[in-house]
Protein backbone atom coordinates (compact mmCIF):
# COMPACT_ATOMS: atom_id res chain seq x y z
CA UNK A 1 0.00 0.00 0.00
CA UNK A 2 1.65 3.16 -0.69
CA UNK A 3 1.35 6.43 1.26
CA UNK A 4 -1.19 8.19 -0.73
CA UNK A 5 -3.78 5.02 0.38
CA UNK A 6 -5.25 4.97 3.74
CA UNK A 7 -6.40 1.67 5.27
CA UNK A 8 -10.21 1.87 7.48
CA UNK A 9 -12.06 -0.33 9.33
CA UNK A 10 -15.41 -1.67 8.08
CA UNK A 11 -17.01 -4.21 10.33
CA UNK A 12 -14.44 -6.90 10.38
CA UNK A 13 -13.06 -5.87 6.49
CA UNK A 14 -10.32 -4.18 5.79
CA UNK A 15 -10.71 -1.75 2.83
CA UNK A 16 -8.22 0.11 0.80
CA UNK A 17 -9.31 3.88 -0.11
CA UNK A 18 -7.75 5.55 -2.99
CA UNK A 19 -8.03 9.63 -1.91
CA UNK A 20 -8.15 10.42 -5.91
CA UNK A 21 -10.80 8.84 -6.89
CA UNK A 22 -12.36 7.84 -3.51
CA UNK A 23 -13.04 4.50 -4.58
CA UNK A 24 -12.98 1.65 -2.39
CA UNK A 25 -10.58 -1.43 -3.23
CA UNK A 26 -12.67 -3.82 -0.92
CA UNK A 27 -15.81 -2.59 -2.12
CA UNK A 28 -15.34 -3.64 -5.39
CA UNK A 29 -14.62 -7.13 -4.84
CA UNK A 30 -17.69 -7.47 -2.19
CA UNK A 31 -19.82 -6.00 -4.93
CA UNK A 32 -18.93 -8.74 -7.45
CA UNK A 33 -18.54 -11.37 -4.72
CA UNK A 34 -21.86 -10.66 -3.66
CA UNK A 35 -23.57 -10.33 -7.27
CA UNK A 36 -22.02 -12.55 -9.26
CA UNK A 37 -20.08 -15.45 -6.96
CA UNK A 38 -23.44 -16.51 -5.06
CA UNK A 39 -26.77 -18.02 -5.82
CA UNK A 40 -28.39 -14.52 -4.24
CA UNK A 41 -26.84 -12.58 -6.64
CA UNK A 42 -29.58 -11.33 -8.45
CA UNK A 43 -31.74 -10.61 -5.72
CA UNK A 44 -29.43 -8.30 -4.25
CA UNK A 45 -29.13 -6.58 -7.61
CA UNK A 46 -32.86 -6.17 -7.41
CA UNK A 47 -32.76 -5.09 -3.52
CA UNK A 48 -29.97 -2.36 -4.40
CA UNK A 49 -31.94 -1.17 -7.64
CA UNK A 50 -35.05 -1.07 -4.82
CA UNK A 51 -32.84 1.35 -2.66
CA UNK A 52 -31.65 3.67 -5.15
CA UNK A 53 -35.22 4.79 -5.59
CA UNK A 54 -35.45 5.35 -2.19
CA UNK A 55 -35.01 4.11 1.39
CA UNK A 56 -37.87 1.42 2.30
CA UNK A 57 -38.03 -1.03 5.16
CA UNK A 58 -37.49 -5.29 4.60
CA UNK A 59 -41.33 -5.84 4.87
CA UNK A 60 -41.81 -3.34 1.52
CA UNK A 61 -39.00 -5.03 -0.08
CA UNK A 62 -40.47 -8.27 0.48
CA UNK A 63 -43.32 -7.45 -1.20
CA UNK A 64 -41.93 -5.11 -3.75
CA UNK A 65 -39.46 -7.95 -5.23
CA UNK A 66 -42.34 -10.86 -4.17
CA UNK A 67 -40.10 -12.70 -2.20
CA UNK A 68 -40.40 -14.04 1.38
CA UNK A 69 -39.18 -11.41 4.33
CA UNK A 70 -36.84 -13.97 5.63
CA UNK A 71 -35.40 -14.13 1.80
CA UNK A 72 -34.78 -10.42 2.06
CA UNK A 73 -33.45 -10.21 5.21
CA UNK A 74 -31.07 -12.50 4.53
CA UNK A 75 -30.07 -10.42 1.91
CA UNK A 76 -29.59 -7.07 3.57
CA UNK A 77 -27.72 -8.41 6.39
CA UNK A 78 -25.80 -9.48 3.72
CA UNK A 79 -25.42 -6.25 1.85
CA UNK A 80 -24.61 -4.77 5.51
CA UNK A 81 -22.02 -7.01 6.38
CA UNK A 82 -19.99 -5.52 3.36
CA UNK A 83 -20.87 -2.13 3.72
CA UNK A 84 -23.31 -1.69 0.58
CA UNK A 85 -26.32 -0.95 3.23
CA UNK A 86 -27.46 0.60 5.99
CA UNK A 87 -29.82 0.46 8.39
CA UNK A 88 -31.62 3.85 9.86
CA UNK A 89 -31.55 4.21 13.82
CA UNK A 90 -35.37 3.30 14.31
CA UNK A 91 -36.12 -0.49 15.22
CA UNK A 92 -39.63 -0.13 14.04
CA UNK A 93 -40.03 -0.25 10.86
CA UNK A 94 -36.22 0.36 9.78
CA UNK A 95 -35.25 1.60 6.98
CA UNK A 96 -32.54 1.27 4.57
CA UNK A 97 -30.53 3.26 3.18
CA UNK A 98 -27.36 2.65 0.55
CA UNK A 99 -23.92 3.49 1.71
CA UNK A 100 -21.75 6.65 1.03
CA UNK A 101 -19.32 3.74 -0.14
CA UNK A 102 -21.69 1.83 -2.35
CA UNK A 103 -22.33 5.19 -3.60
CA UNK A 104 -18.87 6.08 -4.90
CA UNK A 105 -18.55 2.42 -6.07
CA UNK A 106 -22.06 2.71 -8.42
CA UNK A 107 -19.94 2.85 -11.52
CA UNK A 108 -18.23 -0.78 -10.74
CA UNK A 109 -22.39 -2.20 -9.37
CA UNK A 110 -23.72 -0.76 -13.21
CA UNK A 111 -20.68 -2.62 -14.91
CA UNK A 112 -21.60 -5.52 -12.90
CA UNK A 113 -24.84 -6.01 -13.58
CA UNK A 114 -24.32 -4.88 -17.60
CA UNK A 115 -22.53 -8.40 -17.43
CA UNK A 116 -25.00 -10.29 -16.01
Amino acid sequence: MTASERTRRLDHRFITVHPANGRHEGMEKALWYLLTATRGGENRVRLIRALSERPKNANRLAEELDVSYKTVRHHLDMLEEHGIVEPGDNDYGRLYFLTDQFETNRETFEEITERL
